[in-house]
């Protein structure tokens, strides 16, 4: 049950924003094991001004139409996991929307079952 927050530039359609999550959602269920009706999903659309992406940062060109996607999540995965997962939705993102894999920026939050809580007051995966 990650949280997944995304961050991207302002005036895309319903669609894309529902192609995105799609994707990212299939990406985390074949890579992070993550059922696919676990969804927590939060977009955020930012005006060129508010969406400050380095577009050369560690040598990667990237365009006005880059993304960050966050995805706060449990703790215990491996490093090679997590590169699945990056491969993986770069490669959904392009074949869904034709996202550049340039253009993604992705960061993982790992945090302790503890930490969550959906609702009622309860630390239901403590």
């Amino acid at each position: 049950m990650p949280l997944v927050r995304v961050e991207l530039p302002a005036g895309k359609p319903a669609e894309y924003r529902t192609a995105v999550g799609e994707a990212i959602q299939q990406a985390m269920h074949a890579t992070l094991k993550v059922p696919l009706g676990e969804r927590f999903h939060i977009f955020t659309e930012h005006a060129p001004v508010d969406l400050v992406i380095n577009q050369t940062y560690l040598g990667i060109e990237r365009s006005a139409d880059a993304i960050v996607v966050q995805v706060t999540l449990n703790e215990g995965r491996d490093a090679e996991v997590k590169r699945g997962f990056y491969k993986t939705l770069a490669d959904r993102l392009r074949e869904r929307i034709g996202l550049r894999p340039e253009d993604l920026v992705v960061n993982l939050v790992e945090v302790k079952r503890e930490n969550w809580s959906f609702g009622s007051g309860e630390a239901q995966l403590a």
